[in-house]
């Protein structure tokens, strides 16, 4: 596809054409699929390193490239953020322990198109406060994903998340937010995960964006830790993401990340 053709709104949001929602919805399942055969190596005693060199070779052979791999010098196929870490964790030695909840973040590149996805996992047995954050973090997605039409605002998607997480004593974090993307990683909009009904830009059909909420059990605030990728909550409290990207449609949206094997959401459901 020209990146050229079609039309940019006011807002600097590429709509794209009927014809561009296949090739999304190929780069997204293939996304979605590596993060459903790795769901059965998450358990106790492996390293996050040995997850991310799985996902590495798994989009090799099946005909894709990662996006993250030489991003902005990331040298990974995966952001693996474990237990109180927000995003960008980045995969290595570390050997995850009974209880530990991640977040496994994919992107990939099929036919220039991005597939962009991450959803959460739990090695071994789970917490009850874990659980909970995981249910509602997914939820609030889905409420998110729900005020997706032609006509609505991104401020409509950031209210939807905000107040359901917050009737649920938990907290949106204000520091990273969902993004367009299409023939490219990242661009406008930046979809925030809090916001006031019927502010922001207005939805049309054609605009591919991701909705990405990450929601803490403690306050909001995060820092980012030396390497310069790597953010944690600032007050060290678990943190929860998951992550679909979506097209607008005449009458709401598609999902162009849904899990082929139904795996989406961590297995005790």
């Amino acid at each position: 596809m020209d990146e050229t053709r079609g039309r940019i709104t006011r807002d600097g949001i590429r709509i794209y054409e009927a014809e561009d929602f296949a090739g999304m919805h190929a780069a997204g399942k293939l996304a979605a699929q590596i993060l459903d055969e790795v769901a059965d190596l998450v358990e106790p005693g492996v390293t996050t390193e040995a997850l991310d060199a799985f996902i590495e070779r798994r989009v090799t052979e099946l005909g894709a490239i990662s996006a993250t791999i030489g991003y902005k010098g990331y040298k990974h196929a995966s952001c693996i953020s474990v237990n109180h870490v927000v995003c960008h964790g980045i995969p290595g030695s570390k050997v995850l322990k009974d209880g530990d909840i991640l977040n496994i973040d994919v992107t990939v590149i099929l036919d220039g198109w991005f597939g962009d996805t991450s959803r959460m996992y739990v090695a071994g047995a789970l917490s009850r406060k874990a659980e909970r954050l995981i249910q509602v973090t997914h939820d609030a997605l889905f409420k998110g994903i729900e005020a997706v039409r032609p006509g609505a605002t991104f401020g409509d998607i950031g209210h939807a998340i905000q107040s359901f997480v917050e009737a649920n004593r938990m907290s949106v974090v204000r520091d990273f937010c969902g993004h367009g993307l299409g023939r490219v990683f990242h661009a406008p909009p930046n979809v925030l995960h809090y916001g006031r009904a019927g502010s922001g830009p207005v939805l049309e059909e054609g605009m591919f964006f991701t909705i990405e909420p990450m929601v803490n059990l403690g306050r909001p605030e995060t820092k980012v830790l030396p390497d310069d990728w790597t953010a944690v909550t600032r007050d060290k409290s678990l943190s929860a993401q998951f992550e679909h990207s979506v097209g607008v449609t005449a009458t709401g949206c598609e999902i162009f990340t849904l899990s082929p094997a139904g795996r989406f959401h961590p297995t005790w459901r």
